[in-house]
């Protein structure tokens, strides 16, 4: 016999802050259920059936397909907030803490675009109790293999039928009398990301910053470092924190240290794709994440990242150039990817073109002139826009043949990685817009391959320089507004609505 918590009713609701109220109910009534059960259980008690807990919802009904503001130009040209038609639209919901904010945006521009009320209730679909511990709770640890094994029978675990990604990949069908979905993930999809980015990256998911840069390189993860201290040294800085792996909290100066800054702890060794934070007050900072070589790991971290919805993600690396005409240090701005990674070829297959956006297309080169000072001609010397193609092979060269090099050439390619096509990719396929500029590090085919030497010159004469474009790229396209970013590029025929 199931061990519930009490009932809550589902309520309509005219005004998104109460709908986001009741929403905050629910999950923490729920919530507090499943952490007094499973300090009961870990003190040893019986606990007086299989205990369950269940994700808050929020769902609206629309007869019509037409939107009731389309004159309202701040909210008809937004490619999100709306549903496609006429039907019963419903997601679950995790974290208000973490998601509170989003949460009443989407609900806000639901209530204004379809003229209806919010059904505010508790779903059928189960908090798994490891999503339930709190940021520092560990209390499983405590216990026993045996007692621990017996959790399967008292508590909800993890179900992987719940947490596909068949809605962001369009292969969603709702069964008849299903209702159509309103988010690209359901709460339990985004509990087991927010649980792999604390394992991944080693900070907390609540972190994280609306705008995330990546590199495969540590050269300039230490110079992000570098400059996130020298941030928050000015007193004068936009930004107010700086967090590192193991959640360690630097304040700006003048700022007083918040309540939970002195849990940090620096591990005593890196994970597995370090994340570093530099703050703003209302999320719009830099996140930079270590991803380190290869395809598997750039699905892996944004596969998890796309769940905090970001505005925008970038990749800042280094490249083989495939071109003669190319030096040491110059960059390439992707407009085209050839997917050789293979890691995505089950969700999103190979005939579905990535596009460059033309948003991040012109802040990037912007940038580059902007850090470089170099303008016409000068610009094109140091730059060049082209395709570039990923691979899961980091030997290619060496395949017998010339079978990569012949393809490379065929599609025009000018430069050759590991992960820039995989995160274009599935930025695409979360609808979180995308970005690539790289650096030509070596030209294997052309006999120029890396040296001891010649990389640490490299590395000091261009890392800094490749880090201070990727931030002012951020700047120029948080100067311009997110709206100008999430564009209908990016949206399927049948989308759901919230960003």
């Amino acid at each position: 016999m199931p061990y519930l918590p009490p009932f809550i009713a589902p309520t309509r609701y005219s005004d998104p802050a109460a709908a986001l109220a009741q929403v905050r109910a629910i999950y923490d009534q729920q919530i507090a259920h499943l952490r007094d059960a499973m300090q009961r259980y870990v003190a040893g008690e019986t606990l007086p059936g299989h205990v369950r807990a269940c994700y808050p919802f929020v769902r609206i009904h629309t007869d019509t397909v037409a939107r009731a503001i389309l004159e309202t130009p701040d909210i008809s040209q937004l490619s999100f907030g709306f549903v496609a038609g006429p039907g019963r639209f419903e997601t679950t919901l995790t974290r208000p803490d973490l998601y509170g904010n989003y949460y009443l945006e989407q609900f806000r521009l639901l209530m204004q675009n379809h003229d209806v009320e919010l059904e505010i209730g508790t779903s059928s679909q189960p908090i798994p109790i490891h999503f339930s511990f709190a940021e520092n709770d560990h209390i499983e640890g405590s216990m026993d293999a045996a007692r621990r094994m017996l959790m399967r029978d008292v508590f909800d675990l993890p179900d992987l039928g719940a947490m596909d990604d068949g809605i962001a990949n369009g292969t969603y069908e709702p069964l008849p009398g299903e209702p159509q979905p309103l988010s690209l993930f359901t709460a339990a999809r985004v509990d087991y990301s927010l649980q792999r980015l604390r394992h991944y990256t080693g900070t907390s998911p609540h972190w994280f910053q609306n705008f995330v840069l990546f590199t495969n390189y540590q050269f300039y993860i230490d110079e992000f470092v570098r400059l996130g201290h020298e941030a928050m040294a000015d007193p004068d800085s936009d930004y107010i924190a700086f967090i590192e792996p193991g959640n360690v909290v630097t304040r700006r100066t003048g700022l007083p240290a918040e309540p939970d800054d002195e849990l940090g702890v620096q591990p005593p060794r890196l994970p597995q794709m370090p994340g570093y934070h530099l703050l703003r007050a209302d999320r719009t900072g830099i996140t930079m994440v270590n991803i380190g070589v290869g395809p598997a790991n750039a699905k892996n971290i944004t596969d998890h990242i796309a769940v905090l919805r970001p505005h925008a993600w970038i990749m800042l690396g280094h490249c083989a150039g495939l071109r003669n005409s190319q030096q040491l240090g110059d960059y390439v701005l992707a407009h085209g990817y050839v997917r050789e990674d293979h890691v995505l070829d089950e969700e999103l297959p190979l005939w579905v073109p990535i596009p460059a956006l033309a948003e991040i297309q012109v802040a990037l080169e912007k940038a580059v002139a902007d850090v470089t000072h170099a303008e016409g001609p000068d610009l094109k010397r140091i730059m060049r826009t082209g395709t570039v193609a990923s691979t899961d092979n980091r030997n290619w060269e060496l395949l017998p043949g010339n079978q990569p090099q012949r393809r490379f050439s065929q599609s025009r390619a000018v430069a050759l990685d590991m992960e820039s096509a995989t995160i274009a990719a599935n930025g695409f396929r979360f609808r979180v817009p995308y970005g690539t500029l790289l650096c030509v590090s070596d030209k294997p085919l052309h006999g120029e391959i890396k040296l001891p030497g010649m990389a640490n010159h490299f590395y000091r004469e261009r890392v800094d320089q490749h880090l201070r474009i990727g931030i002012r790229a951020v700047e120029l396209l948080r100067a311009e507004g997110i709206t100008q970013l999430h564009s209908r590029k990016l949206r399927s025929f049948s989308e759901v609505a919230f960003q």
